[in-house]
C-alpha cells in the first residue's frame, strides 16, 4: 500500500535535527583536474597542467554527508591521517554542519582516499585517466580504539540512531561494533549496517542494507529472481537476528524483509536517465536511519529512501539529496498520478 503525500511529508518533518552517529571508513574522493599540455620527452604519456583540485567526501563520509543535507544532526566517528586529505575531508563535513569531533587523526596512516586524476582540452572531453589509492593495511591501534570507545560512551545518550558503514577497513573493530550493537537493543535506538565484504559478523543489528550483488555474495548463491531475492533477505535476517533486511536492486527497486514475516517490494520512484549510481547505496542508508529515528515505519522508511536514491543517481559522482529535494520530488510524483 503506497503512502500517502502527508505522510512522507510528516516523515521528512520528522527527520530533522535527528541525532545520528555514524561510525565507518572514512574517504576523501579527489578529483585532480588537469589540461592536455603535451606528450613527455620522458614517456608517451601526456602532461597535463593542473586546473583544479576537489575533496568530496566519500565511503562513510557521504553517509554522513548525506544525513547532514537531509536535516540530521549527525556525529561522523572514525580514524583518518594526519594529512591534507583528512584536512580537506574535515573542512567539507564541518562546513555541511557535521560534528567531527570523533574524527582522530592517526600520523602514522593515510588517510584512505581515492585520487581521480581527470584530463581533458578545449576540443575534448574530459574523463578519468588514472586512480590512485592511499589506504594502511594495518588494524587501529589499540590507543585509538580506546580513544574513539570513550568519544562514542560520551555522545551515545544524545544520539537517536547509528549507522555502521564498513568499507572493508577496519574502522568498525569488534569491540566498537559490539558496544554500538549492545546499547542500540538496550536503549531501543534504530540501527542499520552497510558492510561490502563482511555482513555475516554483525549480528544483533537492527537492519541490513545490502545490494543485489553484495546478498548473493553474502549467501553464497546467484539469486535469479524476486522470489530468491525474498529467500535470501529472510535467510540472512534471521542469521544476524536482525530487525529487516534491505535489498536495493538497481532498475529493479528495493525489497524490504522484515522480522514480523512482511515483504514490500518497492519499485524505482523515477525511470528518468540514470548517470551515477556512485554513492545512491550512502544516500539510501542516510534517509532510512533518519526516517527510522523520526518513528516511521521501516516500510514506510524504505519508500522515503528509493524516492531519495532515485534523485542521487541522476547526478554525476557522489553526491548528496537536500530534504528540500527529496520533498519537491515526493510532490512531483504524487502530482504526476
Amino acid at each position: 500500500m503506497k503512502m500517502l503525500q502527508q505522510e512522507l511529508d510528516s516523515v521528512l518533518t520528522g527527520m530533522q535535527g535527528k541525532k545520528i552517529l555514524v561510525i565507518g571508513d572514512m574517504v576523501a574522493d579527489i578529483y585532480l583536474d588537469g589540461r592536455i599540455s603535451r606528450i613527455s620527452r620522458e614517456a608517451p604519456v601526456l602532461v597535463l597542467e593542473k586546473a583544479g583540485e576537489k575533496i568530496v567526501a566519500g565511503g562513510a563520509a557521504n553517509v554522513v554527508n548525506n544525513i547532514a543535507t537531509l536535516g540530521g544532526d549527525v556525529y561522523a566517528v572514525g580514524l583518518l591521517g594526519a594529512d591534507a586529505a583528512a584536512r580537506g575531508l574535515k573542512k567539507v563535513l564541518a562546513d555541511n554542519g557535521v560534528h567531527i569531533e570523533g574524527l582522530l587523526s592517526d600520523a602514522k596512516r593515510p588517510t584512505i582516499s581515492k585520487t581521480r586524476v581527470v584530463a581533458g582540452g578545449r576540443a575534448t572531453v574530459s574523463q578519468q585517466i588514472v586512480r590512485i589509492d592511499a589506504e594502511s593495511k594495518e588494524p587501529m591501534g589499540l590507543t585509538f580504539e580506546e580513544k574513539l570507545h570513550q568519544y562514542i560512551e560520551s555522545i551515545l545518550p544524545e544520539i537517536e540512531g547509528v549507522v555502521l558503514s564498513d568499507y572493508g577497513s577496519g574502522t568498525i573493530t569488534e569491540g566498537l561494533q559490539q558496544l554500538l550493537i549492545s546499547y542500540c537493543q538496550e536503549h531501543d535506538l534504530p540501527s542499520i549496517v552497510d558492510s561490502r565484504y563482511d555482513i555475516r559478523r554483525f549480528h544483533g543489528i537492527g537492519y541490513v542494507k545490502q545490494n543485489d550483488a553484495e546478498l548473493a555474495a553474502a549467501v553464497g548463491r546467484k539469486l535469479h529472481s524476486t522470489e530468491e531475492i525474498c529467500e535470501a533477505g529472510e535467510e540472512l535476517r534471521r542469521e544476524l537476528d536482525a530487525d529487516g533486511v534491505l535489498v536495493t536492486r538497481g532498475e529493479l527497486g528495493m525489497t524490504l524483509v522484515e522480522r514480523d514475516g512482511s515483504i514490500h517490494n518497492i519499485p524505482v520512484s523515477d525511470k528518468s536517465e540514470v548517470f551515477d549510481v556512485s554513492g545512491a547505496g550512502d544516500t539510501c542508508v542516510a534517509a532510512v536511519i533518519l526516517a527510522l529515528a523520526s518513528g516511521a515505519k521501516p516500510a514506510d522508511a524504505a519508500r522515503l529512501s528509493n524516492i531519495a536514491s532515485g534523485i542521487a543517481v541522476r547526478k554525476l559522482g557522489t553526491s548528496t539529496v537536500s530534504a528540500d529535494e527529496l520533498r519537491r520530488t515526493m510532490h512531483q510524483l504524487e502530482s504526476s498520478k
